[in-house]
């Protein structure tokens, strides 16, 4: 459940109320008794839940999502490019030496 501040417009006395999302706004101010209280706009509003956690890498752009995507791949890509030039060096390596008879022929 949320918090809401209010701020009554008669004795300028403001207040936390913490209630539920479909409570209807309190109208009476506890200070001055008069029907004066006035639910005010927070910052809070843009605050989004969904999913099976609350963190902020949940509601990343597609665009940042694309971009995340395409560098794994070329990543992936580049360790793949780097096995294959370690499996062609060690195969150049364990080619042995032709011998000095061998030469002469």
């Amino acid at each position: 459940m949320p918090t809401y501040d209010y701020k009554c417009d008669n004795c300028e006395h403001e207040l936390e109320i913490f209630q539920s999302i479909t409570a209807k706004p309190k109208k009476k101010c506890p200070k001055c008794g008069k029907l004066k209280l006035k639910r005010l706009l927070g910052t809070g509003a843009g605050l989004i839940f969904k999913g099976s956690g609350f963190y902020e890498t949940d509601y990343r752009s597609d665009s940042y999502k694309k971009g995340a995507e395409s560098e794994t791949k070329s990543t992936t890509e580049t360790k793949t490019d780097a096995k294959k030039e370690t499996k062609s060096d060690t195969k150049k390596a364990d080619a042995k030496p032709a011998s000095k008879k061998e030469k002469k022929k």
